[in-house]
């Protein structure tokens, strides 16, 4: 099969298993020219489990712990397989070439495909733990998904992306229509905050914890941690002050919630926060792809543009396996400081201001944007060979 890209609004609904590949290796390379566990003042982990695995920063931290340190990674996702007339997902063929990699440096890496939501998913991996690991000692949480079901009651919650408290009007990007307009968004009632929280909050971190520690399954001293992006001004009313910036703010208080609860085992729970990128996820939020093509714009100008790998490579050396690292008075790790500090937040300010439907292309990097997006499924990246034919069907073994 003969596979080019397919994209219909913020998504690509196909992926090109080579350019999958690729981008793996790529990143392998990255951490391994690193020498993180070199790097790291503390050791670093020997058995990982990491819920939400197969792309973006949960990817790059599977990569991290099984290249950086030589972990045994266990990997939970939701991915559609190929079929004979359809690709599978980016992460299918991530996972895939994952695998390839970790079986030829003789690394254990085992996969789970199904919903990380329900209580069967966690016995399952729970089993998984105890036939092959005994315990693990860094869980990831790095879930990205617009509905769950509550495993108690059945009950279906769906997220929504609205602002708080008012409407909000600003400018956006059309990816699909190339267009610079002005976007008006009611705000959410209670009801769309609370499923929201439900979805994207802390609750089904906190219930792996807590599921996993009572079947013995985490070790002394073990650490989780669950990804957040808190942002600045510009994005606040659509992100930080918003449906998705509460819900964020219950990660908080699950984080509290499993230190207490696993008190007698030592557990370290952190929220880190990462900084904006393109990712499936951030795709769908108004006003992201303006940002982020904005920001790239900026930090690549500044020299400081950083993609996942880099982001969770350093978030490794400098927080989870760090001595005394820093935290702030919510007891997170930041990893954003380059995007978020003031010099380049007044860049970042003084482009959004000028930015029009006629300059829109000038004054930010949509082209660095759209390369990254396209990257996502394995498409536009070098070395890869999209006129030939490739075998679409993969599994992992």
């Amino acid at each position: 099969m003969i596979i080019k890209p397919k994209v219909r609004g913020f998504i690509c609904t196909n992926a090109h298993p080579a350019g999958c590949a690729k981008s793996v290796e790529n990143q392998i390379n990255y951490v391994k020219s690193q020498n993180v566990s070199g790097s790291s003042e503390l050791d670093g982990p020997k058995n990982v489990l990491i819920i939400g695995c197969s792309t973006g920063y949960g990817l790059a931290s599977r990569i991290t712990s099984a290249f950086g340190y030589g972990a045994k990674t266990l990997g939970i996702c939701f991915e559609k397989e190929p079929s004979e007339r359809k690709t599978g997902t980016a992460g299918w063929y991530n996972t895939a070439a994952f695998h390839d990699q970790a079986k030829a440096q003789n690394l254990y890496a085992e996969t789970m495909n199904g919903d990380a939501f329900s209580d069967e998913m966690k016995h399952a991996v729970i089993d998984k733990i105890k036939q092959d690991l005994g315990q693990v000692d860094l869980i990831i949480y790095s879930l990205a998904s617009p509905r769950r079901t509550d495993p108690d009651t059945g009950e279906v919650f769906k997220s929504t992306l609205k602002p708080v408290g008012q409407e909000y009007t600003t400018k956006t990007y059309d990816t699909d229509k190339d267009k610079v307009h002005e976007i008006t968004l009611e705000p959410a009632n209670q009801d769309e905050i609370d499923q929201t929280v439900k979805v994207m909050g802390g609750e089904d971190w906190e219930r792996w914890l807590v599921m996993l520690a009572e079947a013995g399954v985490v070790a002394d001293n073990a650490k989780t941690t669950s990804y957040t992006y808190i942002g600045k001004e510009l994005t606040w009313p659509i992100y930080g002050q918003a449906t998705i910036g509460l819900a964020k703010e219950d990660l908080d208080r699950a984080a509290a919630a499993i230190i207490a609860k696993l008190k007698d085992k030592n557990v370290s729970a952190n929220v880190s926060s990462l900084k904006a990128l393109v990712t499936q996820a951030s795709s769908a939020i108004p006003v992201m792809p303006l940002y982020i093509s904005l920001i790239y714009k900026v930090m690549k100008e500044e020299g400081t543009h950083e993609g996942c790998i880099e982001q969770i490579a350093g978030l490794y050396t400098s927080c989870l396996y760090a001595q005394s690292p820093i935290v702030d008075e919510m007891n997170r790790y930041h990893m954003e400081g380059k995007e978020t500090n003031e010099s380049t937040q007044a860049k970042i300010k003084a482009l959004w201001d000028q930015v029009t439907q006629d300059n829109f292309h000038q004054l930010s990097d949509y082209a660095g944007y759209h390369h990254e997006f396209l990257n996502l499924f394995g498409f536009d990246i070098q070395g890869v060979d999209y006129d030939a034919d490739v075998n679409h069907v993969v599994n992992w073994s």
